[in-house]
């Protein structure tokens, strides 16, 4: 190791602990249409709650957390966006999966969009959040439910990351239960998401 390399990340360290450095993330938020994901995309950006229609074209914008700036992109989740998630696979750093923890009968569809995103090569090394939304409806599905309904067991890293951290080559996958209209939840996933940076 040079001594160029040490002063660098010694400076990196520096300026990190005294919040002088931002990290920059590029992620998307997927999942089917009525997750949430406009709602959060929009309550992150503007920090308020409001009704939206169906996204019909991708949104683009930025919002930060903590140390981290993400550029964010919300494709929409309808069967014909569905189509264009590929497009946009190539340019991100993370993904953020949203699912209605509330609507169980749409859950067969959502695994298997799901179930194709841990099988796309072009994402196998992005760190995958998933987000169980709408937990503040009585009906919404436990964490332990969604976990074996989607097969996550065998997938998920841990959310202190014990297992990813003993295997450099094993994707980061963890799911976080949230409710957005409560401003409960997505918060610690997304700082989750930006640790894997």
């Amino acid at each position: 190791m040079t001594i160029w390399y040490k002063w660098w990340n010694w400076m990196r360290d520096v300026m990190n602990f005294f919040g002088l450095s931002r990290r920059t993330m590029k992620i998307i938020f997927l999942g089917l249409d009525n997750a949430g994901k406009t709602t959060l995309f929009r309550m992150l950006r503007d920090n308020m709650m409001i009704q939206h229609t169906p996204t019909l074209h991708p949104d683009r914008d930025e919002f930060c957390l903590g140390e981290t700036t993400f550029l964010a992109v919300d494709v929409g989740g309808h069967e014909q966006a569905r189509r264009l998630w590929r497009d946009y696979f190539w340019e991100v750093d993370g993904i953020v999966f949203i699912i209605d923890a509330s609507d169980k009968e749409r859950f067969r569809e959502a695994k298997k969009e799901l179930d194709g995103l841990l099988r796309e090569p072009m994402t196998e090394k992005c760190p995958l959040l998933i987000l169980g939304n709408k937990i503040d409806i009585s009906t919404a599905a436990s964490e332990e439910h969604i976990k074996e309904y989607f097969n996550l067991y065998p997938h998920t890293t841990g959310k202190k990351n014990e297992k990813y951290a003993n295997d450099s080559k094993m994707r980061a996958v963890e799911i976080f239960m949230c409710s957005i209209l409560k401003k409960q939840g997505y918060g610690e996933g997304l700082r989750w998401l930006a640790d894997k940076l």
